[in-house]
């Protein structure tokens, strides 16, 4: 059951779950606010942490509104689509055969078998991203391994609405957004080194930026780079 925390202006969607930590997450693309809180902590508790971070949540909301958003993908001949930062033209073929994704000079050339709805078309095309970054990660990643000196256990492309990766410190696992394959290839690169550093840091706290100034001086740039290109509907900046 979700219930309404009203905080000045700012409506709070709050969530009461078996948790240990309140849990804060602002989400495209409208800075929607939700909060994920232990069951048995009470509502004064609550109010007083998301007051605290008022400020936190206001930069987020002003980063999603100012943030450049791509048109939804439809899938059609000659619509543009994005490969580690270059643009492509989506050329349609069909066949009775196996689905498949080729580059052909600047085009995406999508085959599928005749009237492939555009659904089936868009999950084709999901493949083939998470193909190419399953292709690209396994050098990325022990690039930052070596430089930083943490060992990944294990590694995932999910699709993910929040965040441009995440890490699991207790597991050394990282996650990677499969968005990223369409962006160029120093943002997967900075995403990389960011979990793993998270593997010796879980916070964002001064540690943490103190280890990335160590490993990866021009981290800032690269965020902003990232932060700079525009995201599609499912997508938030890191």
């Amino acid at each position: 059951m979700v219930e309404q925390l009203k905080l000045k202006d700012l409506s709070v969607d709050l969530v009461r779950k078996r948790i240990k930590n309140v849990h804060l997450s602002v989400y495209p693309p409208t800075g929607r606010v939700r909060i994920a809180a232990p069951e048995e902590m009470n509502l004064e508790t609550i109010r007083a942490f998301a007051a605290n971070k008022l400020p936190w949540i206001r930069r987020q909301q002003r980063k999603q509104l100012a943030q450049k958003r791509e048109p939804k993908r439809e899938f059609l001949e000659r619509e543009s689509h994005y490969l580690w930062g270059r643009r492509y033209l989506l050329s349609l073929a069909e066949e009775e055969a196996k689905p498949k994704v080729e580059l052909k000079h600047r085009k995406i050339v999508l085959t599928t078998r005749p009237g492939a709805s555009e659904s089936k078309r868009r999950q084709i095309m999901e493949e083939w991203y998470r193909q190419q970054l399953l292709e690209a990660l396994p050098a990325v990643i022990f690039k930052w391994e070596t430089v930083i000196g943490a060992k990944v256990s294990d590694w995932q492309v999910r699709k993910m609405k929040t965040k441009w990766g995440s890490c699991i410190p207790q597991n050394d696992k990282i996650i990677v957004n499969l968005e990223l394959a369409k962006k160029p290839k120093e943002c997967l690169d900075y995403i990389v080194a960011h979990e793993i550093v998270h593997l010796l840091e879980p916070t964002h706290n001064e540690r943490f930026k103190s280890l990335m100034n160590l490993f990866v001086p021009q981290w800032r740039e690269h965020r902003k780079v990232l932060n700079r290109i525009p995201v599609s509907h499912r997508e938030w900046s890191y």
